[in-house]
């Protein structure tokens, strides 16, 4: 390594936030046409984590993320600056429904339904999900008060509040949680879905919002020509963005892998980094893409009280079998992009995730490929057998649920171990103070999926806006 700490930004964490707060940097030195040494440091052997696509025999699949969301702009942007905006693809039209388990059968999202809202009545009173006085009481909520105060609420208060118990129960549950992984009990709404809060304060109703929004997008769609539907993927799969942010950097940053910061302490040309096996680096300043819990550790001896605060956050473990089938093994005729599961149900898995019928090029012609997600935080127990026991459970779920039949062609467990923060209610009281406590340390980025949001563009955005942040405060001469 270079020997002029002052010249030396070190980004610790080689996950999508971590790379892309690299690329950020990158960008920054060339617009200043500064040369700065470029640091990334991975605790494991591959960027990315567990995340990224994997060809097993003719099947091409994903261990993380099938795609991320357009209507916000991390990914989006990020794709069109690599210049890999022409390999993005929109999931396939003909399977774009999602399905809900009722009783044991699967059954239709009523048409309009907006994670916790409905646009449209009608299709609410056809559906099965509820029950004539379920669908009393969620057409009642045009008549439901504003609430009167500023206070945050937990997701499932407010659509109790809103729609009822059973529409919680059986549609809003089990669509959110398949996002969060968390109890809507304690899920802030402001963190997650803070739009939704506004609608209220707006227009009283949800309903009346969301068909002015619907009405607004619908014009809007026919103005702008968008060439992206609501979600985009690379056509070669997800790895394809790590790939090319990896090529974009790998002139300009070092990457160290198999590389774990066990401190970081002051000094006086900014920090000192300690590594397993006794090394030392210094830098002057640093971005932290790692989970709040990791950062908090790190941040221990330069400010106990940030540590504390960062703590606070709480993190759920999940798992995802991606497994291959025959179709003519799977009685179900698999007739959309997935299924969402209540928690009122009680089977041992929270969603089915159908990536080739979202993709259809994923798998060879007559076969499928189920992502198959358990634990969350309502869940806990489910991820705490063995290997083996997590797949059984799930083969054997997947056969009550959707007849699948035989023995899959392959099976792929990814454990994601403490990797899904749960915004709490109250989180983002508590973010504002980790903010004002960080501000006390300008050379510090923290970024990662326990801030702002959990989705790519979201950990894209916070990666982006610590280096951003950094690059501020380090005068580079």
């Amino acid at each position: 390594m270079s020997v002029d700490p002052s010249r030396r930004i070190v980004v610790i964490g080689g996950g999508i936030t971590g790379l892309a707060a690299a690329h950020r940097l990158v960008e920054k030195s060339q617009t200043a046409n500064q040369s700065v040494e470029i640091v990334l440091l991975e605790a494991s052997g591959r960027v990315g984590g567990v995340f990224g696509t994997e060809q097993i025999g003719d099947y091409t699949i994903e261990t993380g993320a099938d795609s991320f969301i357009t209507n916000k702009p991390g990914g989006i942007e990020l794709a069109k600056r690599l210049g890999m905006e022409d390999r993005l693809i929109s999931p396939n039209k003909e399977f774009q429904r999602s399905l809900i388990l009722h009783r044991g059968e699967t059954v239709v999202t009523p048409v309009g339904f907006n994670l916790l809202a409905p646009s449209q009545v009608w299709p609410m009173l056809k559906t099965p999900l509820l029950s004539p006085l379920g669908k009393a009481r969620m057409a009642a909520e045009y008549f439901v008060p504003r609430k009167q105060n500023e206070e945050d609420e937990s997701l499932a208060s407010f659509v109790r509040r809103r729609f009822g118990q059973e529409m919680l129960d059986r549609i809003v549950q089990p669509m959110v949680g398949g996002i969060y992984t968390s109890d809507p009990e304690s899920l802030s709404l402001k963190a997650t879905l803070p739009r939704f809060v506004e609608m209220e304060r707006k227009y009283g109703s949800l309903i009346k919002g969301l068909r002015k929004k619907s009405k607004k997008e619908k014009q809007s769609k026919q103005a702008s020509g968008a060439r992206y539907g609501l979600f985009a993927t690379p056509e070669a799969g997800m790895s394809d963005l790590l790939n090319t942010l990896l090529a974009a950097i790998q002139d300009r940053v070092q990457v160290r892998l198999n590389t774990k910061v066990t401190s970081l302490s002051n000094n006086e040309n900014g920090y000192s980094l300690d590594f397993e096996g006794g090394e030392t680096i210094e830098a002057s300043a640093v971005v932290l893409a790692l989970p709040t819990y990791r950062s908090a550790e790190l941040l221990s001896s330069i400010s106990q009280e940030l540590s504390d605060t960062l703590k606070q956050i709480e993190y759920a473990s999940s798992a995802i079998l991606v497994s291959g089938h025959s179709l003519a093994n799977i009685e179900h005729p698999l007739n959309a992009f997935g299924l969402v599961i209540p928690h009122i149900e009680n089977r041992k898995i929270l969603a089915v995730s159908f990536l080739s019928r979202k993709f259809p090029q994923r798998a060879p012609e007559g076969k499928a490929i189920l992502r198959t997600f358990i634990g969350g935080a309502m869940q806990p127990e489910e991820i705490e057998k063995s290997d083996e026991q997590v797949i059984e459970t799930a083969l054997s779920e997947l056969k009550a649920i959707l007849g699948v039949s035989g023995t899959p062609e392959f099976t792929r467990l990814v454990r994601y171990n403490r990797a899904m923060p749960q915004f709490s209610v109250g989180h983002l009281e508590r973010l504002a103070t980790i903010r004002e406590l960080a501000s006390q340390f300008p050379k510090i980025g923290l970024a990662g999926n326990g801030y702002e949001g959990v989705g790519i563009p979201d950990c894209i955005t916070s990666g982006e806006v610590a280096a951003n942040s950094v690059w501020g405060s380090v005068q580079i001469g």
